[in-house]
């Protein structure tokens, strides 16, 4: 018999310490004028650093070193030709609260398949046929005029095919680590001023190869009136000169800003995230069956040899898990699956609390993956539970997560199936643009119900009945922002998440007040400490507030649901998802404290060891010796899947 499991206190999702937030070094300096700047780089590459470990870099010139970066960044536009990265963009409009704080006021996101083959081309994955695609906006009518998913797009490059001396003026501006990763930060503005689209902003390069891992700007410079917005745009290692653009955040107009209200601009944030680069080629791949070989007679025979035959029963049960698996694995290799790793092992350790504090028994074993997507939603096929990553990014506890479980698991119990016919490989053969049209694992409305009372009945008896109060919060908080972020709520591939079911019927009467009654100072103040500093307030979940006298300490702000991209790191390159890592953010103040909401994100950078990306990615890009950028051979198939 299986029992409890504890979670790691350190890496794990659920035993939670803080939302993350990663400092940057105060900056210092600023751009140096002409004069001064030819000394000043001279100092900067014969001057040892301390900090973190990093390669011994040879002194260069000002003028070597420009060169150098611009030959890296001409060679980056080249090797990212031969990639087709999945792309996903997500925008909410924002307003200011009664609070002050800025919360958001209506969404729009789009996913779909780069091409960069010839420039910079973008395939939607929607196809609104039904009216639960509509709701994730339509290709034509979804952006309109207002918004032009290519251009996010554009923002991975800071030039695409322009960036040169002849075009532009480069400044060295200050030293600063990015996480782990020793950068210079230049200064970048056009050499011409009629040169209207250029890029102007800031640019940080990494010390040992000169790969531009980090611009700020804008093209042309940033204004209310011009067609392209301030962005922030980062790449990640990957392996050997190998830099590859993972994240972009853009920001136009602010509720704070007296220019965006007197014109009546409506103020937007918005994140743009690419991964999958090498979909198709995992490391899971090079190995079809394991068999063993047999020295003496060389005949090859499978592991399974010595299992007995199938029953029926066991026949069915096996017909439906080569459903699952043949969905599981299409999924993968278009990149909108993770690969299995610490997060799915995470959450299989809640199912198992689950099943064990219920004396569930189930074969076959559940199982549990992670949708790559920012959309909330969570879905069973058959004996597996798929919750996206933007769900994870939100939940702000254990218990919060158990319920969300223990309503797939429900599902799981009572025999809820994905369609059988799956099985054959020819039902999931079909166009990447044709994905969420060809898979719907919505249920049906009595499937559901009857999902919802299990599940409760599962987390009446579970570890986490005593912690439901915050579980409820979150759901009565997803239930209050429907019109705020119907994009961000609206599944892919199955239902919304329920919010209609209430947890505190899963627990005993003495524990039912806490859910209607704000916590008490100390758990507020265990919470606060635990989840950081951009979590939501209870407020305007709750509707009421502790009374407090004057000598009493005013409580602690009650985190109800984090904002994204608070707990889930993503490697571009593998898929491969990561528990995020960070120290205390400290005391929250209350408008900083909001749920749902698209916050900057800083990276820690590292540097990958160089055999990462060999075996099954391309060359590395290479200078010659003449010092001019040689791109990798191209890939006869880049695109083949």
């Amino acid at each position: 018999m299986r029992g409890l499991k504890i979670l790691p206190a350190a890496p794990a999702l659920l035993c939670l310490r803080q939302l993350t937030k990663i400092a940057q070094r105060p900056p210092g300096g600023g751009a140096l004028r002409n004069v001064r700047l030819l000394a000043m780089l001279a100092l900067l590459f014969a001057w040892p650093l301390a900090a973190p470990a990093q390669e011994p870099t040879s002194a260069l010139s000002p003028s070597e070193a420009i060169d150098k970066i611009i030959a890296q960044e001409q060679a980056e536009a080249a090797l990212l030709r031969q990639y087709a990265p999945l792309v996903e963009t997500y925008i909410q409009y924002m307003r200011s609260d009664k609070q002050g704080a800025t919360v958001p006021d209506g969404d729009k996101y789009f996913i779909g398949r780069a091409d960069l083959s010839k420039g910079i081309g973008l395939e939607p994955m929607e196809q609104q046929t039904s009216l639960k695609h509509k709701l994730l906006g339509n290709w034509g009518s979804f952006f309109g005029t207002e918004f032009v998913p290519r251009g996010f797009l554009q923002m991975i490059f800071l030039d695409e095919n322009g960036f040169n001396r002849q075009n532009y003026t480069i400044e060295y501006a200050r030293r600063e680590f990015l996480g782990e990763v020793r950068c210079l930060v230049f200064d970048v503005n056009p050499a011409r001023k009629g040169d209207k689209w250029r890029f102007v902003g800031r640019i940080w390069v990494e010390d040992q190869d000169y790969h531009i891992v980090r611009f700020d700007g804008a093209y042309g410079g940033g204004s209310l009136v011009n067609d392209y917005f301030s962005f922030d745009s980062w790449r990640t290692n990957a392996g050997k000169n190998l830099w590859l653009p993972a994240f972009i955040y853009c920001q136009q107009g602010s509720v704070r800003d007296k220019k965006t209200l007197t014109i009546g601009y409506r103020p937007f944030r918005a994140q743009t995230r690419l991964w999958g680069y090498n979909v198709g080629r995992s490391l899971q791949e090079q190995e079809l069956s394991k068999v063993l070989v047999e020295a003496a007679t060389g005949t090859v025979q499978d592991q399974t040899e010595t299992a007995n035959d199938y029953s029926p029963l066991q026949a069915e049960r096996a017909w439906e898990r080569q459903a699952e698996d043949n969905i599981i694995e299409r999924l993968e290799r278009q990149g909108l699956l993770a690969p299995r790793g610490e997060v799915d092992k995470v959450l299989e350790t809640v199912v198992n609390n689950l099943e064990v504090t219920n004396n569930l028994d189930i074969q076959p074993e559940v199982r549990c993956r992670v949708l790559m997507t920012s959309t909330l939603e969570a879905l069973t096929l058959s004996h597996t539970i798929i919750v996206s990553r933007g769900l994870v990014d939100v939940l702000p506890d254990e218990a919060s997560l158990g319920a969300i479980l223990a309503h797939e698991l429900g599902h799981v119990v009572l025999g809820h199936r994905v369609d059988s016919q799956y099985a054959f490989i020819d039902r999931v053969r079909y166009d990447d643009r044709d994905t969420f049209k060809h898979f719907d694992f919505a249920r049906t409305p009595e499937e559901e119900e009857a999902a919802k009372q299990k599940g409760m009945e599962l987390f009446r008896n579970s570890p986490y009945k005593d912690k439901s109060a915050s579980a409820q919060l979150f759901l009565q908080a997803l239930s209050s922002r429907v019109k705020e972020i119907p994009n961000l709520i609206s599944p892919h591939l199955g239902d919304r998440v329920p919010t209609n079911w209430n947890v505190a019927t899963a627990q005993p009467a003495a524990a039912q007040s806490a859910v209607t009654q704000p916590p008490a100072p100390a758990e507020q103040a265990a919470a606060n400490t635990t989840n950081g500093p951009n979590a939501p307030n209870t407020a305007s979940v709750a509707n009421q507030k502790p009374e407090t006298s004057a000598a009493s300490p005013k409580p602690a702000i009650a985190i109800v649901a984090l904002p994204l991209g608070g707990r889930i790191k993503v490697d571009p390159w593998s898929d491969q998802l990561h528990l995020m890592k960070a120290k205390p953010s400290g005391l929250v103040a209350e408008n900083e404290n909001t749920p749902f909401k698209i916050t900057p994100f800083m990276f820690y950078l590292t540097r990958s060891a160089d055999t990462v990306a060999k075996p099954t990615g391309p060359e590395n890009a290479k200078l010659d010796p003449d010092g001019k950028p040689q791109p990798p051979p191209q890939d006869p198939n880049p695109h083949q899947r």
